[in-house]
Order: C-alpha cells, then sequence, then structure tokens
C-alpha cells in the first residue's frame, strides 16, 4: 500500500482554488500537500485527502451530455470536532457563512458550515463529547 491508498480522498468543485486553500488550511486545520492553482490543490487533515478541483481542472470538463460539474450540493465531508459551540463563535467571528444553526439530535450536535464556493462541511459534536 502507498501513502494515498491510506487517505480517504473526496473531490469537491470549487470556483477558485486559492481561495479554497486559504479557507481549509486557515480556519480548519488542512495542511497543503500539492497546489496547481488555479486548476487544482490536495489538502489534507488526518487520513482525509480532500482534493480541490478549479473550473480549469480535469475533473472540471463538461460530461459528454453538456452539464459541467460545479460545486455546491447536499453531500459533504464530516468534520468532528470537540466543542461545537466554541468553533462556530471562532467560525463566525471570522466572517464564515453557515447554511444552519446548530441542530441537536439523539447522536450528538451538527451545524453545516459552507466554504468559498458553497460546499458544505458538517461541524459534529459527538453526544457526551
Amino acid at each position: 500500500m502507498t501513502e494515498l491508498d491510506e487517505l480517504v480522498n473526496v473531490r469537491y468543485m470549487v470556483d477558485d482554488v486559492q481561495a479554497s486553500i486559504d479557507f481549509y488550511a486557515q480556519h480548519l486545520g488542512f495542511e497543503v500537500r500539492t497546489s496547481a492553482a488555479p486548476a487544482f490543490a490536495d489538502v489534507t487533515r488526518g487520513s482525509l485527502r480532500l482534493l480541490l478541483s478549479g473550473p480549469a481542472s480535469s475533473a472540471g470538463r463538461p460530461m459528454p451530455d453538456g452539464a459541467t460539474p460545479g460545486p455546491g450540493g447536499w453531500n459533504r465531508i464530516h468534520l468532528i470536532v470537540g466543542d461545537l459551540a466554541a468553533e462556530v463563535e471562532r467560525l463566525r467571528a471570522a466572517g464564515l457563512p453557515f447554511r444552519n444553526d446548530i441542530v441537536t439530535g439523539p447522536g450528538g450536535s451538527q451545524i453545516l458550515l459552507q466554504d468559498p464556493s458553497g460546499n458544505v462541511i458538517e461541524l459534529f459534536q459527538p453526544a457526551g463529547a
């Protein structure tokens, strides 16, 4: 196995690769692995490798039916945090947008943060944590 085989890989389509690199590194603790901005970058946090693909990347090319891949939607990465309220306060103070307020259920509490392109990041605090 190679190092890449040990990572969970997720691709997000983004509007601006450099803005996305800055967002994930500065606000969520990701490390830049490679950058070929403005087309592509990949960043890691633990065993998560997030592939940031801009419109100029090969992943951004139109499909045979003409549909163009784009950011947004409801699929998301899920990041566990120890103190959700404190994280939300810190990120709101930085001016970052959320899609909702904190929701609490039987498994814990969550909120949906948006990256600069509108992709969703779920911040989750397990019940009892």
